[in-house]
């Protein structure tokens, strides 16, 4: 079941890359940035998925196989860090939209290339 899992992870990040590139508009290519880290979030997930895992805390802990907490704590370090990205763009867009008026890329490039 992982082997899908980490399927289809890969291809939510290639449809936020996808998404990256060919977007024109600054709101997009912020969605477009946050689905790529939540499909990295879901390939760290299940890259280290075993069935009937115990936790490592507050679980019997010698008749189980047990969850490695190193990934889990990466996973909620990179949720942190996408939340933190995300809140850092959408306050530059704020910014950015109140001084052009736009969220085009294109007009905002031949603004700043004039």
């Amino acid at each position: 079941m992982t082997n899908y899992v980490e399927t289809a992870s890969v291809l939510v990040f290639f449809i936020g890359f996808y998404g990256l590139l060919t977007s024109k508009n600054i709101i997009r290519s912020i969605v477009s940035t946050v689905i790529i880290e939540m499909a990295v979030v879901l390939f760290f997930l299940s890259i280290n998925f075993l069935p009937g895992a115990a936790p490592p805390i507050g679980a019997d802990l010698t008749s189980a196989i047990i969850a490695d907490p190193l990934p889990q704590a990466l996973v909620i370090t990179a949720i942190i860090i996408g939340i933190t990205v995300s809140a850092v763009n959408v306050t530059m867009l704020i910014s950015l939209c109140r001084k052009e008026r736009t969220t085009d890329w294109d007009i905002i490039k031949k603004k700043n290339s004039v």
